[in-house]
């Protein structure tokens, strides 16, 4: 079955493992662990012969590929931000890469350690930021502004920085810088922000200037980087939601992300979801994930929307009679 969460780089990365690992593994082997079909992984052996890598195949019920003997690849060159570009790509198809024991945290590793210092450590800073994947659309920052951020937070230094606001301009604030998260393809700073004295979610690609200043901080006790960012994204928009869900709240948090909300419970069978949005008919569609009825008490925007989406579904699978079935 194939993986959305992979991108190429990171699937060139896990084929040369696979070949190095595997001599004579085959077509089927290859795209099963790829996570697609055996055309698309014969492709993937083309690109690395075009890269110059001697992938010897053979014919047969006993055939597969190999690595050609007395490969020997060649001195890693990267400079720094070629190294943090590489190691933010694979981050960005594939939330595992942090992990060693996984085979593209595994191969990542592998080229890491043969990076010089200087170059290996800023890029496996970056690697062991808080993810999780999805669509890796959005703008990537700038390598090295973001391994800046990275190396401070782990160090605990207090920055200053510029941030773009859009129209509005550019801002230049002092943060605490608790982590760097990557939620859904986009990348965040979670800090505390000294010049609005409030916590704060920025998104890298917007950081301008980075200075890193004498201060130092300690980050708050017990802090979750990825939850924490989830829970500050469902909140501070304009609709106040609110959900009752006839499920317990351990039901509730493997449906939803805390990006949708804060579950509460009511009792042992019922859960209040309490979250904000700019976004009625998004939000609507995100509802469809949860897997047990629910009542939508607020806002009547929120309610609107999931009524036309329901017609718009219903239409689809032709279930509809007339544009009144919902109401």
């Amino acid at each position: 079955m194939k993986r959305h969460d992979e991108s190429p780089t990171a699937r060139a990365l896990l084929l040369l493992e696979l070949l190095q690992g595997s001599p004579g593994i085959t077509a089927e082997r290859l795209a099963g662990r790829l996570g697609v079909s055996e055309r698309a992984a014969r492709r993937y052996v083309g690109i690395l012969r075009e890269a110059g890598i001697p992938v010897e195949s053979t014919r047969g019920p006993y055939g597969g590929y190999r690595i050609g003997r007395g490969l020997r690849l060649p001195p890693l060159m990267f400079t720094p931000t070629e190294a943090l570009g590489l190691v933010m790509a694979v981050l960005d198809g594939h939330h595992d890469a942090a992990d060693p024991s996984g085979p593209v945290g595994g191969a990542l590793g592998k080229l890491l350690r043969a990076l010089p210092e200087p170059v290996a450590h800023p890029a496996e800073a970056v690697r062991r930021v808080s993810a999780r994947g999805g669509p890796g659309d959005a703008a990537r920052p700038d390598p090295d502004t973001t391994a800046t951020l990275v190396q401070a937070a782990a160090e605990r230094r207090r920055l200053r920085l510029g941030y773009r606001l859009g129209p509005r301009g550019e801002r230049t604030m002092e943060v605490d810088p608790w982590a760097v998260v990557v939620h859904h393809g986009r990348w965040y700073l979670l800090c505390w922000s000294h010049t609005r004295d409030a916590r704060r979610v920025l998104r890298v690609d917007r950081v301008t200037t980075v200075a890193v200043l004498a201060d130092t901080f300690e980050p708050p006790n017990g802090l979750r980087p990825l939850e924490t960012l989830e829970e500050h994204l469902s909140q501070g928009w304009s609709h106040e939601v609110e959900i009752v869900i006839d499920a317990p709240v351990s039901q509730v948090t493997e449906w939803l992300p805390r990006s949708l909300g804060r579950p509460e419970p009511i009792d042992d069978r019922t859960t209040r979801l309490l979250a904000t949005t700019d976004e009625p008919d998004w939000y609507a569609e995100r509802l469809t994930a949860i897997r047990a009825p629910f009542r939508i008490v607020g806002p009547p925007e929120l309610r609107d929307a999931a009524l036309a989406l329901g017609r718009r579904l219903a239409g689809a699978a032709g279930t509809m009679d007339s544009p009144d079935t919902f109401d």
